[in-house]
C-alpha cells in the first residue's frame, strides 16, 4: 500500500508524538513521597499556596498543583493529607534547650502563686526524692504573679531544710533565691559587696535576704555542681520531644558553653538528636576562645548543628528590675537597672566577633541597654559593613528615636511575643506611662521595614510557637484579656494614676502594636531562618529546601483568632522523616 507524501509525514509525526509520550512516561523523575490534598502555605516571596509537594531524601523537590506534580514525578509512596494545613516547620529563634530540659528534672516553680506555694513545692520535691547530700535546684518562680509582689527570702526555704543548699532560679534566669545553707557554702555575708553588674538584695540591716540578681547570682551559682552528662542527655531528649510535639524542627540556642557543644555533637554523631540547632556561644565561655581560632561550624551532621554566633549579655530583666533603663523604674525610683558591660567593652567584644566572622546576638531588654547596643553596632557597621545580620535579643523596651535605627543599621530584633502577654499584667507598674507604650513595640518596628525573629526564651516561656503567634497578633491572654480598659483597670497592676487612655486596651494590650497573622507566622518560620543566615535551607517550602514541615489541625490563617491556641500539630516532618505524630483527634 502506498501513501501520499503528506500522509507519510503525518504518520511519522504521530509516531514521534507517541514515542515522546512513552519516553516521557518512563522518564518521570523518581521521588520518595508525594504529599497531596493539602493546603500548603509555602511562605515563599509570593506567599504561594499549593495543594501538593514532592520530597526526595531530606529535600523538597517541587511544590505546586497536584496534577502537574503527578505528571512529572513518580513517587514511591503517596500521603493524602485530607485537606489539612501545612506550614514550614517552626523555628524557635531564641531558647535555652538544655536549661529547658533540665527544668523538667528539677523543682518546677512555674505558675506558683505565692512564696509559700513555691516553698511547698520545694518541700514536696525533697520529700518525694530524698537526698543524703547535694543541692536542690529549681526554676520558674515569679514574684509578679504573687499577691504580695515582693522578692522572697531565705527564711521560707530555711524552714524546709537547713542541711541541703537550695538554689532556685527566677523565671527569667536573671535572679536566684537561695537558703542560708547555700549562702554559707558560698561564704556570702553582710560584708560581701555587690559585684559589678549585679545586686544582692538586703534587709534594713544590710544582711543578704536570699535573692541575688544578675552578676550577683554567680556568687552562689559557682558553688552549684553542674548536672552530670547523663542528666544532660535526658534533659535534651525531654526538651526535644516537647519541641517536636509543637512542630519545631530548629532551635536557635542562646549562650551555649563547651559542655553543651560536646553534648550536642555526641548526640548528633549517635543520631540521638532529632532537632536542628543553630547555636550562639556564651562570650564568657572558654568555647568562645576555641571558636575564635577554629572559625565557624556550619551544617555539621547533615545540617543538624551550626555554630556561627556569639551571645553577649548587656543587662538584666524587667521582672527583677535588672533591665537597664534610661530613667528610673516607676516602682523603684532609685533604680535604673544594671548593665553588665561598659559601652567600650561591649564595642570591643562586638568588633572581635565580627572580625572572626561571627554573628553577634546582644541581650538587651531596657531602653538604655538597647541604645548602648545600637551604638556599638553602628560603630562596627561603619567600619566593617557587609551582611552582618547583627541581632538584639529581646528588645523589649525602646525609645521612639531608636526604633528606626534597627532598619537603618539592618539590626534584627529577636523577640519573644508570648512574653508580652505574660508581662502585661504588671509591666506598666514598672515602666509607667507613656514609656510602657513602647514595650514590645512590634508594629512600630515592622513599619520601619525591619523583620522580627520570633522565639520563646524557653524555659522562661512555653516553647509552643502557636501560642507565640497568637500573642503576636492579639496581645491578649488565652482567655481574651484585655477586652477593654475595664479589664486593665481591674486585673492589671498599674501605676497609681490608673488608665490614661482607654483606647489602648480596646483590642488587646496596647493593641496598636499587634502583628498581622502572616507577620506572626513568618516570625517563627522565614524571618527566623533569615536571622540565622538559613533562608535558603529553612523557613519556606520550595524546591531544594530542607523537607521540614508541619501538618496542623486547623488553618492558622483562617480560624477565628481566638481559636488559634486550640490548634495543635498533627505531624512534624524533619528532613523528609516523620518524627512526631499526634494521638489527638
Amino acid at each position: 500500500m502506498k501513501f501520499s507524501r503528506s500522509k507519510r509525514i503525518g504518520i511519522i509525526l504521530l509516531g514521534a508524538v507517541i514515542l515522546l509520550l512513552v519516553i516521557f512516561i518512563f522518564m518521570k523523575r523518581s521521588v520518595d513521597t508525594l504529599y497531596f490534598n493539602a493546603r500548603i502555605y509555602t511562605l515563599d516571596d509570593k506567599n504561594s499556596v499549593a495543594n501538593a509537594m514532592v520530597v526526595k531524601g531530606d529535600r523538597i523537590i517541587d511544590v505546586g498543583k497536584e496534577q502537574r506534580l503527578r505528571a512529572f514525578y513518580r513517587a514511591t509512596q503517596e500521603v493524602d493529607l485530607k485537606g489539612k494545613t501545612v506550614l514550614p516547620a517552626f523555628i524557635d529563634a531564641h531558647c535555652h534547650l538544655l536549661e529547658f530540659g533540665l527544668s523538667k528534672l528539677t523543682v518546677d516553680l512555674f505558675g506558683s502563686k505565692s512564696e509559700t506555694e513555691a516553698a511547698e513545692r520545694v518541700a514536696n520535691y525533697l520529700h518525694s526524692a530524698p537526698l543524703s547530700q547535694g543541692w536542690i535546684r529549681g526554676k520558674g518562680w515569679d514574684q509578679n504573679l504573687w499577691d504580695i509582689k515582693k522578692f522572697p527570702t531565705s527564711h521560707s526555704l530555711d524552714l524546709i531544710s537547713k542541711e541541703h543548699p537550695i538554689y532556685l532560679a527566677r523565671i527569667d534566669g536573671h535572679a536566684c533565691w537561695v537558703n542560708s545553707k547555700a549562702m554559707e557554702i558560698a561564704h556570702v555575708t553582710k560584708r560581701t559587696p555587690d559585684p559589678e553588674g549585679g545586686r544582692i538584695m538586703r534587709d534594713a540591716n544590710g544582711n543578704p535576704t536570699g535573692v541575688f540578681i544578675d552578676e550577683a547570682m554567680k556568687l552562689i551559682a559557682d558553688f552549684v555542681p553542674p548536672p552530670s552528662e547523663e542528666e544532660m542527655i535526658v534533659a535534651v531528649q525531654k526538651a526535644s520531644e516537647e519541641y517536636l510535639s509543637y512542630g519545631v524542627a530548629s532551635v536557635q540556642d542562646m549562650a551555649i558553653d563547651e559542655n553543651q557543644f560536646s553534648l550536642y555533637k555526641k548526640l548528633i554523631d549517635e543520631k540521638e538528636l532529632p532537632l536542628r540547632i543553630y547555636a550562639s556561644i556564651d562570650v564568657e565561655s572558654p568555647l568562645w576562645n576555641q571558636f575564635r581560632k577554629s572559625g565557624l561550624l556550619i551544617g555539621y551532621g547533615e545540617n543538624a548543628l551550626t555554630v556561627r554566633a556569639v551571645k553577649i549579655f548587656l543587662d538584666g530583666a524587667l521582672g527583677s528590675r535588672g533591665a537597664a533603663l534610661l530613667e528610673p523604674y516607676s516602682d523603684e525610683s532609685d533604680n535604673r537597672g544594671i548593665t553588665t558591660l561598659s559601652a567600650d567593652s561591649l564595642e570591643l567584644l562586638v568588633k572581635e566577633a565580627v572580625e572572626s566572622g561571627f554573628q553577634v546576638c546582644i541581650h538587651a531588654i531596657g531602653d538604655r541597654a538597647n541604645r548602648i547596643a545600637l551604638d556599638a553596632y553602628e560603630s562596627v557597621q561603619t567600619q566593617k559593613g557587609s551582611d552582618l545580620r547583627l541581632r538584639i535579643e529581646h528588645a523589649q523596651v525602646l525609645q521612639e528615636s531608636d526604633i528606626p535605627r534597627f532598619a537603618k543599621l539592618k539590626v534584627i530584633p529577636s523577640m519573644q511575643p508570648v512574653q508580652c502577654i505574660s508581662d502585661m499584667w504588671w509591666i506598666e507598674s514598672r515602666l509607667g506611662y507613656p514609656r510602657v507604650k513602647l514595650a514590645y513595640p512590634w508594629r512600630s518596628l515592622l513599619n520601619t521595614g525591619t523583620i522580627i525573629a520570633g522565639g520563646s526564651d524557653a524555659p522562661v516561656e512555653s516553647p509552643n510557637p502557636i501560642l507565640g503567634i497568637y500573642a503576636a497578633c492579639t496581645r491578649k491572654s488565652v482567655s481574651g484579656i484585655p477586652h477593654n480598659a475595664k479589664d486593665a483597670a481591674t486585673q492589671f497592676y498599674l501605676t497609681p494614676e490608673g488608665i490614661h487612655d482607654s483606647s489602648d486596651f480596646e483590642d488587646g494590650w496596647y493593641g496598636a502594636q499587634k502583628m498581622t497573622r502572616e507577620e506572626a507566622v513568618r516570625c517563627f518560620t522565614s524571618w527566623a531562618a533569615y536571622a540565622a543566615f538559613e533562608e535558603n535551607l529553612k523557613g519556606s517550602l520550595k524546591s531544594n529546601m530542607l523537607a521540614d514541615f508541619v501538618v496542623l489541625s486547623d488553618d492558622i490563617f483562617t480560624v477565628p483568632v481566638e481559636q488559634i491556641p486550640d490548634i495543635f500539630v498533627e505531624e512534624t516532618v524533619i528532613g523528609g522523616k516523620n518524627v512526631y505524630h499526634s494521638e489527638r483527634k
